[in-house]
């Protein structure tokens, strides 16, 4: 909690560029690699959630569940250090201001994350990083160009994680165990989420906010679910519109 407290500032700048990004009609994309994927579901759908992020999840770099044999962890490790993959996942949509995008990479040095935030900058995009800072200066690079995914973003944000990830030493096991990325990145994407809800209702836009039948009831429920959904439909449809028209006039 300490660390997300003081990255306030950094918070809020996130949270104006992506609240501007929606209200302008756009989308955050959001994208990770490997367990980073839970934030990525974290911020968009689940319950106190709302429309205006686009997630962009592989499953072949994050469904390793099996960790062996197909669609293993050791083929997920593979292809998220590929160079060129990143460019063929955003070739699938139309991207450009007023978007902006959210990376996340614990470590921020594999390829396929540096090069999504690539992407999304040579598309006009700015891109907000969550990363763990201490454990990315403690890791090399898989990029060719040796860049890590702070390099290449403008704005960072971090989880605080430990090098190496894991935080909890137990005596007479040589290694830790238990790592703290994932919960240092719910705490901030969550921020970032409350931040941008604050200025989209103050600018006279609240969001349909996915709720639980508990808070108001099954009827209420299940009319902001199908409005949530039907707006987050509206806006990925502009995402695919314009797709090949540059081609097709050349």
């Amino acid at each position: 909690m300490d660390a997300v407290a003081a990255q306030q500032p950094e918070i809020r700048r996130a949270a104006d560029w992506f609240a501007e990004a929606i209200l302008a009609g756009g989308m955050v994309h959001v994208f990770g690699s490997g367990h980073s994927r839970i934030m990525v579901e974290e911020m968009w759908p689940r319950y106190g959630s709302f429309p205006g992020f686009n997630p962009i999840v592989e499953l072949a770099l994050t469904f390793h569940t099996p960790v062996v044999g197909a669609n293993g962890q050791r083929q997920a490790m593979f292809l998220e250090n590929v160079p060129g993959l990143a460019e063929r996942i955003l070739r699938n949509f139309d991207l450009k201001p007023p978007d902006a995008a959210l990376v996340v990479s614990s470590s921020g040095c594999n390829v396929v994350s540096v090069e999504m935030a690539e992407g999304f900058r040579a598309r006009g995009l700015k891109v907000v990083a969550i990363v763990s800072l201490r454990h990315c200066e403690a890791s090399q690079s898989r990029h060719p160009r040796g860049v890590k995914l702070p390099d290449v973003a403008d704005l960072v944000l971090d989880t605080g994680a430990p090098a190496g990830d894991a935080m909890v030493n137990v005596p007479g096991l040589a290694t830790p165990v238990s790592p703290g990325s994932t919960v240092g990145g719910c705490l901030l994407v969550n921020a970032v989420k409350a931040e941008v809800a604050d200025r989209l209702t103050r600018a006279g836009r609240p969001p349909k906010v996915l709720t639980a039948p508990a808070l108001v009831g099954g009827k209420a429920s299940e009319a902001l679910f199908e409005a949530a959904y039907d707006e987050h439909a509206r806006r990925m449809a502009r995402l695919y519109a314009g797709l090949g028209s540059d081609e097709d006039s050349g």
